[in-house]
C-alpha cells in the first residue's frame, strides 16, 4: 500500500473530499500481483481477476488517482494472455497457475482493453508501451474481421459485430445457472458495437501516434458508423438493446445504450437521440446507487435480489441496480447537458454509501426497489473505480 497519495482535486465540499480520499484507500485493496505481473481483483469476498472488470476499473483505480505506474504493468500482464483476438474473461482459482488455462468467454473484455490503453496513453504519453502493444492490437482487429470463438465476427454487410451462442454468456450481463443463460443477448448488442467503433478510432489514434497508417481503421469505423442508426428505436425513443438476434430486435430498455453516448469515440447518434437515451435511462433505470439493469415496467423485472442461487442469478441482470453503471450514466449526462453540478448530485449517494455497507468501500449491486439495499460482493473494484473516475471528471468541470 502506498504511503502517500496525489492531492485530491479541489472540491466544493470538504466532506466529499475526505470521502474521495477514502475511496483512494479502497482502490488499493483491489490491486494484486500474479506470478506473471500486476492485476486487479474484481471484488471481495468471492471474485478473482476478470479481464472485463480489470479493464473497466483500471482508469478509475489507477489514472484518476494519479498512479499510472500501476496501470502500465497491468496492461502488460494482460497482453500475455491475448489469444485469437480475445482477452480472458476469468482465470482459474485453483491449482498451479501454469497448469490452468484462462477462460475466454467474453466479447467485451478485449474492447475495454483498447479503451484502457487509450486512457492510459492520454494520461501519460507513453508511446513506448503503445509501440510494444500495437502489433498485438492489430492482430485483435484482424481476428474480429475473420471471426473468432463463440461466433464473434464482423458482419461484412454492415460493419457491426455479431456474437453469441445458445450456451455462452459473452457480455457483462453474464449470469448463467447450469445450462440456463439468463440474458444470452445473441446478435449485435449495442454496447459491443459502441465499443467496437470506439476501438477502431482508438487504433486510428494509436497509428497516428506511432507514424503508422490509420486509413484501414478509419474506413472500418466509418462503415460501423453508417450502420449504427439501425439501433435506434424510433417508436420508443431509445435504442434497441440487441439487434438482429434470433427473435429480431430487442426493444427492452437496459442501460447498455449509455455507452453509445458516454464513450470517448461514441458512435454517431444525433444530439436529440443522445438526449433521449439519457432521459429514458434517467426516468426508468436510475436509482440513488447506480442503474437498474432492466426497466421496472418490464414483466421480467425483479426488484429485490435474494433467494437461492437460481433466484439470485436469475435476477442479477433483471432489475438489480449496478453501482458501476453510474459511471457511463453520469458521463453521458455531462455530454448531453454539460452541467457538472447536477452530475455531482447523481454521484453523491454512492459516495455516501462508504458508510452504508462495508465501511470504507462500495458494494457490487443493490436492489432495484427502495431502499436499494446493498447486495452481492461487499467491495467491488469497478464500483469504486467508476466513482473515482467520474469524480475526477466532474471536478475538472466544476
Amino acid at each position: 500500500m502506498r504511503d502517500t497519495y496525489p492531492p485530491i482535486p479541489n472540491s466544493p465540499c470538504a466532506e466529499r473530499s475526505r470521502s474521495v480520499a477514502q475511496l483512494i484507500l479502497a482502490a488499493d485493496q483491489f490491486i494484486a500481483t500474479r506470478a506473471t505481473g500486476k492485476t486487479i481483483i474484481a471484488g471481495y469476498p468471492w471474485f478473482g481477476d476478470w479481464g472485463r472488470d480489470t479493464m473497466i476499473a483500471l482508469p478509475g483505480l489507477t489514472l484518476a488517482t494519479g498512479r499510472s505506474e500501476i496501470a502500465r504493468p497491468i496492461l502488460l500482464t494482460f497482453a500475455k494472455y491475448l489469444d485469437q483476438g480475445m482477452l480472458p474473461n476469468a482465470f482459474p482459482e485453483e491449482g498451479p497457475e501454469e497448469d490452468n488455462l484462462p477462460g475466454y468467454n467474453t466479447v467485451d473484455a478485449i474492447l475495454w482493453y483498447f479503451e484502457a490503453i487509450r486512457a492510459y496513453v492520454a494520461d501519460t504519453d507513453d508511446n513506448t508501451l503503445l509501440e510494444e502493444l500495437f502489433p498485438a492490437l492489430e492482430d485483435v482487429i484482424d481476428w474480429h474481421l475473420r471471426g473468432t470463438r463463440y461466433n464473434i465476427h464482423l458482419d461484412s454487410d454492415d460493419g457491426l459485430i455479431y456474437a453469441g451462442t445458445p450456451t455462452e454468456q459473452l457480455t457483462w450481463m453474464d449470469a448463467k445457472v447450469d445450462d440456463w443463460v439468463v440474458t444470452p443477448r445473441i446478435g449485435k448488442p449495442i454496447e459491443i458495437n459502441a465499443l467496437w467503433h470506439n476501438a477502431l478510432l482508438c487504433m486510428a489514434e494509436f497509428a497516428n501516434r506511432l507514424g503508422e497508417s490509420d486509413s484501414d481503421y478509419l474506413d472500418l469505423a466509418k462503415f460501423s458508423a453508417t450502420s449504427f442508426p439501425k439501433f435506434w428505436n424510433a417508436k420508443q425513443q431509445h435504442c434497441y438493446d440487441v439487434i438482429e438476434g434470433p427473435d429480431g430486435n430487442d426493444p427492452v430498455l437496459r442501460p447498455n445504450q449509455l455507452f453509445a453516448v458516454s464513450l470517448k469515440y461514441a458512435p454517431p447518434l444525433s444530439q436529440q437521440q443522445q438526449k433521449a437515451v439519457v432521459d429514458s435511462c434517467a426516468q426508468q433505470l436510475l436509482t440513488s446507487h447506480g442503474m437498474r439493469s432492466l426497466s421496472p415496467s418490464h414483466s421480467d423485472y425483479v426488484g429485490v435480489y435474494g433467494g437461492d442461487r437460481v433466484k439470485r442469478d436469475g435476477s442479477y441482470h433483471q432489475g438489480t441496480t449496478w453501482g458501476w453503471l453510474i459511471g457511463p450514466f453520469v458521463e453521458a449526462h455531462l455530454k448531453v447537458y454539460g452541467n457538472a453540478a447536477i452530475a455531482q448530485q447523481f454521484l453523491d449517494p454512492l459516495i455516501h454509501h462508504l458508510t452504508g455497507g462495508c465501511v470504507g468501500t462500495l458494494s457490487e449491486i443493490f436492489d432495484g426497489d427502495t431502499p436499494f439495499a446493498p447486495r452481492g460482493a461487499f467491495a467491488q473494484a469497478w464500483s469504486v473505480a467508476e466513482v473515482l473516475r467520474l469524480q475526477a471528471l466532474i471536478n475538472a468541470d466544476l
